[in-house]
């Protein structure tokens, strides 16, 4: 595997950029493109960098017929759940659009590999708990349903295409690589462990928590944490398994959850610092339970997540935005 090139698409943005240092760790030769719409031009690290938009150009087709790739990661979205519901416009053109336009791309000039950054969000309200691949998907946001319209995308090119494909349901995408000068810096913030972690240094005035009364044990949405570097390794491990199974969907999480009021106590532990939040309403969108079961992942890939300590993601946050309190430079 060490000699082959791969393309990340969306590899300046938060799960993007993780990724890509796994994948150069790993030997890999790694090139990257990204709109940096969102991203973080500062994010890559030591890849050649190709910046265009996969919704209103032909560049993609263009870099894919002059260069030669084993497989295409894809990690460009728009994926804040509150924001699709208001904005659904926004959400079909840069997810499903986008989506569309790389694999007519990749049809035309023979590529044939892909790995997808799917989410939890396809299966919409829990019907049980942990979730599997089996479960319903009934998406209730505009991002779940691009999401899920994309897995769909991919079967159906696969069936009259021939192109594999992995759809990986990420579950809540955590942690940092500080060592590196990587770290989460969105913008807008809308995660929860960042916002929590600037708060409790004061990089922020305000903490709010969006919903008390959902039907959990504290009241607080109960969300399944996995750390970025372990999504990495994940990904790594499927394109090494469409070798055998062309249509790959799974979920990746760690089988246990965390309140959101479990979160706010493990970074007051962690930090030293007492944390008193406010409580605002539910946010659209957002269910009040999300738990993988992961056992499809454990078996298939030979894979389990090893990083996903919550309080090594919290103290890696911690340290990141200790030293860079203002996010990425750029």
């Amino acid at each position: 595997m060490s000699s082959e090139k791969i393309l990340v698409i969306g590899g300046a943005g938060y799960v993007g950029s993780h990724f890509v240092r796994y994948a150069l760790h790993e030997g890999l030769e790694v090139s990257v493109a990204d709109n940096l719409s969102t991203g973080h031009r500062s994010a890559l690290r030591g890849t050649a960098f190709f910046q265009f938009d996969l919704t209103g150009s032909d560049a993609l087709l263009q870099h894919l017929s002059r260069n030669r790739y084993a497989a295409i990661f894809h990690f460009a979205a728009s994926c804040l759940v509150g924001e699709s519901v208001e904005k659904p416009d926004l959400y079909y053109r840069n997810n499903l659009i986008a989506a569309y336009n790389m694999l007519e791309a990749m049809r035309a000039t023979n590529h044939d590999r892909v790995i997808f950054s799917s989410t939890c969000a396809v299966y919409g309200a829990p019907q049980r708990l942990p979730l599997t691949e089996d479960h319903p998907k009934q998406p209730i946001s505009p991002y779940g349903r691009t999401k899920l319209a994309i897995e769909w995308m991919l079967e159906d090119y696969h069936r009259a295409y021939e192109i594999r494909s992995a759809s990986l349901r990420y579950f809540n995408a955590a942690g940092c690589e500080p060592q590196d000068g990587l770290g989460e810096d969105h913008r807008p913030e809308t995660h929860l462990i960042p916002n929590v972690v600037r708060y409790a240094l004061r990089l922020t005035n305000d903490l709010v928590i969006f919903g008390d009364d959902y039907p959990t044990p504290d009241g607080t949405c109960i969300r399944d944490y996995i750390h970025v570097t372990d999504l990495a390794e994940a990904h790594i491990k499927a394109m090494a398994k469409m070798d055998h199974n062309p249509l790959i969907r799974m979920n990746l999480g760690t089988g246990a959850g965390l309140s959101n009021l479990e979160i706010v106590s493990a970074v007051s532990r962690v930090s030293g610092v007492k944390l008193s939040p406010k409580m605002g309403p539910r946010r659209p969108g957002d269910p009040p339970e999300l738990v993988a079961d992961p056992s499809l992942a454990f078996r298939e890939l030979d894979w389990k997540p090893s990083r996903s300590n919550i309080e090594e993601i919290v103290r890696q946050a911690l340290q990141w935005f200790s030293e860079h309190p203002s996010g990425y430079p750029d």
